[in-house]
């Protein structure tokens, strides 16, 4: 039966995040090269929000792409579901059908 997890993946390009400096404020995607301490790329950036941002910030920050310094940056998840085998691949799948007609 498969899981799920939470993953961090670039607003930009939709690659998987795993490096923790990409979380410093001068962390780029490996991929696309786009900045990651940016509002896209933050859990609370939302369009329909006061200044796009569910926090109380004093001025709009503009573009919403661009690199900045927010001390409220916060990487957005997502719960995803797990989609690998956690163990030998198609053997493990061929020995499980097998198992059935036991």
């Amino acid at each position: 039966m498969r899981g799920y997890r939470e993953a961090v993946r670039c607003a930009r390009c939709g690659i998987e995040l795993m490096d923790a400096t990409a979380w410093s404020p001068e962390g780029v995607c490996s991929r696309c090269g786009a900045p990651l301490h940016t509002c896209a790329q933050c859990v609370h950036f939302d369009t329909s929000a006061p200044f796009e941002c569910h926090q109380t910030i004093p001025a709009r920050i503009s573009p919403k792409d661009a690199r900045n310094e927010c001390p409220s940056y916060e990487p957005r998840t997502t719960v995803e579901r797990e989609t690998k085998s956690q163990s030998g691949g198609t053997s493990s799948a061929r020995k499980a059908f097998d198992d059935l007609f036991k």
